[in-house]
């Protein structure tokens, strides 16, 4: 199972909700919730990039005893710059051009594009022990994210308390009143792009309305820019998946597009 953040400020949780959350604090992703002893916790940062676009600006994994700072191309473990491929107890980092992914023996396995997009996929031993970001992991989607016990909660709510409080922060909540516009004219070329003959083999794995609305909600955000991260970014993530759950797409890119 996993849980991903990609383009716009959208979120998918473990347990398959798809939302939109614009912080631009330091926030709780995921981490282990059991209270005796934390084995892992990844929490990260956003920050607008100078195209004004949401870009994750570091990562960082506390692993049972490591704690791992990611910025793009570059790795700190404990205070110290590492070369990658490094390998020390139970943790595994490699890095290429495009990706930094790391392995922990306790079951989980984080990649990061070094931009927007991160993905975590977790053992299901933490089934129902995890918080933050990508939720609670039980299994139900809604339930105990955008509803516990008699409240509901809407996204905005829901990301600004995973805030990690650090006094020395400036960053302003989001504004929880906010309601996201419908994009509904966008969706015939959504539906175009995300069907094209290049995901053909990618329909019946995933949730293909999911993917439809986030990129109805970039259209929108983008206001008319063409610029590659308003396309691209959620067919990448599209793509992504697919390839995850076993799919195989095909070449989608082409000279002018993405």
């Amino acid at each position: 199972y996993v849980c991903s953040t990609w383009g716009n400020n959208h979120f998918k949780t473990f347990d398959g909700d798809v939302y939109q959350f614009p912080g631009v604090c330091e926030y709780n992703f995921v981490s282990d919730c059991r209270d005796a002893y934390m084995e892992f916790s990844v929490h990260i940062q956003r920050a607008l990039n100078s195209d004004g676009h949401p870009e994750i600006q570091y990562i960082l994994v506390k692993n049972k005893d490591i704690t791992i700072y990611l910025k793009p191309n570059l790795v700190v473990v404990d205070g110290r710059i590492v070369k990658t491929p490094y390998y020390a107890s139970g943790v595994f980092i490699e890095t290429s051009e495009i990706y930094t992914k790391i392995y922990a023996k306790l079951g989980m396995v984080l990649m990061w594009n070094q931009q927007d997009a991160l993905m975590v996929e977790l053992d299901n031993k933490f089934n129902n022990h995890t918080c933050g970001l990508c939720g609670d992991y039980n299994g139900i989607q809604i339930y105990n994210e955008f509803i516990k016990g008699d409240a509901s909660y809407n996204s905005i709510t829901f990301g600004n308390m995973q805030k990690i409080s650090k006094p020395t922060a400036k960053c302003e909540d989001p504004d929880e009143t906010q309601a996201l516009p419908s994009c509904d004219e966008h969706r015939d070329e959504c539906q175009k792009l995300l069907t094209s003959s290049a995901f053909s083999d990618c329909r019946f794995r995933l949730n293909l309305e999911m993917y439809i609305q986030a990129c109805m909600q970039d259209k929108c955000a983008c206001n008319g820019k063409t610029d590659s991260f308003c396309l691209c970014s959620t067919i990448s993530e599209y793509s992504r998946q697919c390839s995850h759950a076993g799919g195989r797409p095909g070449e989608w890119r082409t000279e002018n597009f993405c």
